[in-house]
C-alpha cells in the first residue's frame, strides 16, 4: 500500500468526491481506499457569487469511514495540495465526531425497545381500553 494523499476524485458517472486516499495492488486490481470522502457545494447568492461551500457526506446511510473503490469506476484522480481544501476537509471531519460522540445509542435501560408491530399492539390496547 502506497503512501497516502488529499485527491478530488471524478468517477465515471460525474460525481466528485474530496477524500484522504491511499492505493492498493489487489489481485491484477488497483483499488483506492478512501478515508470518509464528502462531497463539496457551492453556496451562492442570487446573482450567483460564491458565498462559501457546505460540505456533506458522500455516502450518508453508513457509519463507515473506510471505502473500498476501485479504480475501474473512476475518470480521473488529482493529488491536491491545497491548504484551503485539506483545511476544510479535516474541519468538517472533525466537527462531525464530535456531532457524532455527543448521540448517546439507545439502550433498554432508557426505555421499552420494541417492534413496529409490538408498539402498533399496544398503542392500540391503550386506545381502546380507554
Amino acid at each position: 500500500m502506497e503512501e497516502e494523499f488529499y485527491a478530488t476524485i471524478k468517477f465515471k458517472n460525474k460525481e466528485e468526491i474530496f477524500s484522504k486516499v491511499s492505493v492498493s495492488e489487489e489481485k491484477d486490481e488497483t483499488i483506492l481506499l478512501l478515508l470518509s470522502p464528502i462531497i463539496v457545494f457551492e453556496v451562492k447568492d442570487r446573482v450567483g457569487d460564491i458565498k462559501g461551500y457546505k460540505v456533506e457526506p458522500w455516502l450518508k446511510t453508513t457509519d463507515e469511514n473506510l471505502i473500498v473503490v476501485k479504480m475501474s469506476d473512476i475518470l480521473t484522480i488529482l493529488e491536491t495540495k491545497s491548504i484551503d481544501m485539506i483545511t476544510l476537509y479535516e474541519t468538517y471531519l472533525n466537527n462531525y465526531n464530535k456531532r457524532m460522540n455527543n448521540y448517546s445509542k439507545i439502550t433498554k435501560e432508557m426505555g421499552y425497545i420494541s417492534s413496529i408491530k409490538d408498539a402498533i399492539k399496544l398503542l392500540e390496547n391503550i386506545y381502546n381500553n380507554h
